[in-house]
């Protein structure tokens, strides 16, 4: 097997916020398009930010996706989310909330009430992920996953563990399920451990350093909350953590179908995008309040 080479280390650019409760780099798709990170179409970095206390809990208000998933991980900070198909709940440090949008929904999100009112570190991850064209009509469904129930393997000499959000490691099969084939874990190392990693050649394969900073590949140095994206050309990864470090590690499988993509919708084509609109606009994707 041979090494996967670094295609591209991003660091984080001018933050935007999205509603009033997430301030964001967006990675993905300000550098790349959509189709070379397919499955990935989307990233949205919320780096550690303090949010001051408030009564009315920051957020983002009622709005339609169709087309594909979206999945939030909370480092620091809790986020409260509901959605027109009954699924919702709190996420907190380390909790996952995957939401397939599929034939549509609507959905929202904001800080939690009572983490509101303290205020406090925030920091979160959404991607978006891209659904293959027999599963973009799936009914929408939400996964709430606590990281109690995120299965972890041990990394040698309790020098860290990988939690195995989706995907398999070590034989040790992930909490999600998904629709195409998905690795999504985080990966927890102590200063100085190592740990080693293998995606077949042609999966689109990137990372993320949430907090801390590693060595990859025994050659480059990647700070916190700088993205890397890994060329199509091996299959091994190395990563070394020169100080204790936590890192978001993605690979997929391409589903190499057209994107059609505006807004809150990804389809395949202009017209599955204008009949997307349609069924908003008709009321199809429910009711939220």
């Amino acid at each position: 097997m041979t090494t996967k080479t670094i295609e591209k280390v991003i660091k984080p650019g001018t933050p935007h916020f999205v509603g009033d409760g997430f301030r964001v780099h967006n990675f993905i798709p300000s550098v790349f398009s959509m189709e070379r990170t397919d499955p990935f179409i989307m990233m949205d970095y919320n780096a550690p930010y303090e949010f001051s206390p408030t009564e009315i809990p920051r957020g983002v208000g009622v709005h339609p996706h169709k087309g594909f998933e979206t999945v939030t991980i909370a480092y620091q900070g809790k986020v409260e989310h509901g959605d027109s198909a009954g699924g919702g709940g709190i996420i907190g440090q380390g909790d996952v909330q995957w939401m397939t949008a599929g034939s549509g929904v609507l959905h929202k999100e904001f800080h939690e009430t009572e983490w509101s009112k303290k205020g406090g570190i925030f920091q979160m991850m959404q991607l978006w992920v891209n659904l293959p064209a027999k599963h973009k009509l799936t009914p929408a469904k939400y996964q709430a996953i606590e990281n109690k129930d995120i299965p972890r393997v041990a990394i040698a000499n309790d020098m860290g563990e990988v939690e195995i959000i989706a995907g398999q490691f070590q034989n040790q099969k992930g909490a999600a399920s998904t629709f195409s084939p998905i690795e999504m874990y985080n990966v927890d190392l102590k200063e100085n451990a190592v740990e080693s990693f293998s995606f077949p050649k042609h999966y689109t394969t990137a990372l993320v350093v949430i907090n801390g900073e590693i060595t990859v590949n025994q050659s480059e140095i990647v700070p916190a909350d700088h993205f890397v994206l890994f060329a199509k050309d091996g299959e091994n990864i190395e990563i070394k953590a020169t100080k204790n470090s936590k890192i978001l590690l993605l690979s997929g499988e391409p589903i190499a179908e057209p994107i059609a993509a505006y807004g809150p919708f990804v389809m395949n084509t202009r017209e599955e995008l204008i009949t997307a609109f349609k069924e908003f606009e008709q009321g199809k994707f429910g009711n939220l309040e």
